[in-house]
């Protein structure tokens, strides 16, 4: 009737219903993670982001090895038969496993750079905030306004794969970090939360999480949904989130959308559009609001020779006033407790 040429299912099928499918309509048939594993792919462009989609590839392949045609068919029969189909199984078995192994040593090797970057953020005391969110819900462009960098964002699903790390300076003058993440998305392949673990156990480790919605979305609840269950998987509890209701240009106008953007689980929310520029003092008035919860007031006097230690507090603490005196400087800061 329409003449497709392919099909693809909503929904993760087994070996034996693509297959019988597949003879039934004469046609190609794929299923939901076999199209978000094409997209990571086409995505993909650092060596970290090749190598974390081919081992969710090759982990998918591995698990539907059996069943995948007749070319893998057991043929043969009897005491001490094996047919050529079980012996090209077997083959294929062993050699993706091979490949799993190797990719899984390289994967913890990055894991383990991150965690020594993560060490050396840590010991600097600059708070980190990290940007989660369902697929194109505007996180890099959010980055990108924040920053001022020049992370690639594009209006398409899964622009950006690897975690982008950039400094911003609150109007406190406090100096903060924010982790870009992989966007999330509905039933998102367990090969793939597997694969990418590493770069999203960065949210696990921010102190803040700055939860991107696409409020313009008519599903955005469903996504917002997604977005905490994904977050429940990863075991990321308790952490202080400010859920940024995205694009306010396409829904400011529409009263019922507006009244109905919330988020209950979000210490603050605000609404943005992060493209022109739209609610960002708003929003880093915000952050840096939240930032000095559980911060002291605090006094301190500096002199001449103590310049780097009184620059180090003026990085990663929020400055009060600075009081010039002949022989110091006075400065009332809010700092960690």
């Amino acid at each position: 009737m329409y003449e497709a040429t392919g099909i693809i299912c909503d929904d993760e099928l087994s070996p034996v219903q693509i297959r019988n499918l597949t003879d039934i309509l004469d046609c190609k048939v794929i299923d939901r993670t076999i199209l978000i594993l094409d997209i990571f792919a086409a995505h993909a462009f650092t060596n970290e982001g090749k190598i974390q989609v081919k081992m969710a590839q090759l982990k998918y392949r591995f698990s539907h090895l059996q069943g995948l045609g007749k070319s893998l068919s057991r043929q043969g029969g009897g005491i001490g038969t094996r047919g050529p189909g079980e012996t090209k199984l077997e083959t294929d078995r062993r050699r993706l496993q091979k490949r799993i192994s190797v990719l899984s040593h390289w994967i913890a090797d990055v894991k383990r750079v991150r965690e020594t970057m993560r060490k050396k953020r840590d010991n600097e005391g600059i708070p980190v905030l990290a940007i989660v969110g369902y697929t194109n819900a505007g996180k890099s462009t959010l980055l990108n306004r924040l920053t001022g960098s020049d992370v690639m964002a594009e209006d398409k699903l899964f622009a950006t794969l690897d975690p982008t790390t950039r400094h911003c300076r609150l109007p406190q003058g406090q100096h903060i970090l924010f982790t870009d993440t992989v966007g999330f998305i509905h039933k998102l392949p367990h090969n793939l939360v597997d694969a990418f673990k590493s770069t999203l156990e960065e949210a696990g480790y921010a102190d803040i999480l700055l939860h991107v919605v696409d409020g313009s979305d008519p599903e955005f609840e469903l996504h917002m949904k997604t977005v905490y269950e994904t977050l429940d998987e990863l075991d990321v509890k308790g952490k202080k989130v400010i859920t940024v209701f995205n694009k306010a240009d396409k829904y400011e106008e529409d009263p019922e959308i507006a009244f109905y953007l919330r988020d209950e689980r979000a210490e603050k929310c605000v609404r943005v559009s992060a493209l022109p520029g739209k609610g960002m003092d708003e929003l880093l008035k915000i952050i840096g609001d939240i930032v000095r919860e559980g911060y002291v007031l605090k006094k301190m006097r500096f002199t001449d020779d103590q310049g780097a230690e009184l620059e180090r507090i003026r990085r990663t603490c929020q400055i009060v006033s600075q009081e010039y005196l002949e022989d110091c400087i006075l400065v009332e800061v809010y700092m960690p407790g």
